[in-house]
């Protein structure tokens, strides 16, 4: 469309839109299915984001950090740990190396077993944090050293673990993105139920018009833009709806992970806005070739 097309476009033809019937049966389903298609939108949207971002968390804060647990007799715990301690500080790429305390051990424990655990008198293994640098350390080596000097320390990189979570974070993000795709693809199909049913019940009318020189092309963007601005405007009540939804859920913790962090952060509540402005961009060309199809069924 040229630039003088998209202003009569916007202005409108008040000749033209009388084709269209200004309420009934396909206004009211323009609207309701734009407005809750958005509104599903703006969650989807939201879950696919917090997955970004809780798939970047943990990426960063488990590829640099690695535990070492030691498993040994009550009275050669505090040698192994010593001697343990002794062979990171040591080991290159190894950023810091701390054995964590018998409280935060519990804490640890806590959420399976309770905050009155007697963890001194249980052989709970010494657990020591790693964090290693940005060039990182050789595992393997570390292993065959602990392995030699510290009979009783395993090494437990996160690896195993990390990968999985990571992995599962980034598929619920791929679901969201597809969730909007579908969104967008019923509301399409639903827009050209509209139209279709509109082109049909208006065919006594394109006919007149057709009779007094009115060209397909004048017809059809009559529809088009009724139906686009319709959609425009159910999808910016059903983005609305959600965000608000979206502002009543609890905020974000720790301890409830994804489910209290499904939401938008700083720029993020911008995207949102999107949602109509796609929804019209549907509308309009889902509304444009349902309208130069029956236009042509009619000829």
């Amino acid at each position: 469309m040229t630039r003088a097309e998209i202003l009569r476009f916007l202005a409108g033809d008040a000749q033209a839109d009388r084709i269209v019937p200004p309420s009934g049966f396909t206004a009211q389903l323009t609207l309701f299915a734009a407005g809750a298609m958005a509104f599903l939108a703006v969650f989807a949207l939201a879950l696919s984001m917090a997955s970004g971002r809780l798939a970047a968390t943990w990426s960063e804060e488990l590829a640099r950090s690695a535990t070492l647990r030691i498993s040994a007799p009550a009275e050669q715990m505090a040698a192994q740990t010593e001697a343990a301690l002794r062979v990171l500080r040591q080991t290159p790429g190894v950023a810091t190396a701390r054995a964590l305390t018998a409280d935060e051990q519990a804490a640890l424990l806590a959420p399976w077993f309770g905050a009155d655990l007697p963890i001194e008198s249980l052989p709970v293994p010494q657990l020591i944090e790693v964090i290693e640098t940005a060039d990182g350390y050789d595992a393997a080596g570390l292993r065959m050293r602990l392995s030699a000097e510290v009979p009783g320390a395993v090494l437990d990189d996160h690896q195993r673990w990390r990968k999985p979570l990571v992995e599962a974070a980034g598929r619920l993000r791929l679901l969201g993105w597809l969730s909007i795709l579908l969104i967008a693809s019923a509301t399409g199909a639903m827009i050209t139920l509209a139209a279709n049913a509109a082109l049909a019940a208006n065919a006594q009318v394109i006919e007149v018009l057709r009779l007094v020189g009115a060209r397909d092309g004048y017809i059809a963007q009559a529809f088009v833009r009724r139906f686009t601005l319709r959609a425009l405007i159910g999808a910016a009540v059903g983005t609305g709806v959600g965000l608000v939804g979206i502002m009543l859920l609890p905020s974000a913790s720790e301890e409830g992970g994804l489910l209290t962090g499904l939401g938008f952060q700083g720029a993020g509540w911008l995207m949102p806005l999107l949602i109509p402005v796609l929804a019209a961009a549907v509308a309009f060309l889902a509304t444009g070739y349902s309208a130069r199809r029956a236009l042509r069924d009619l000829a």
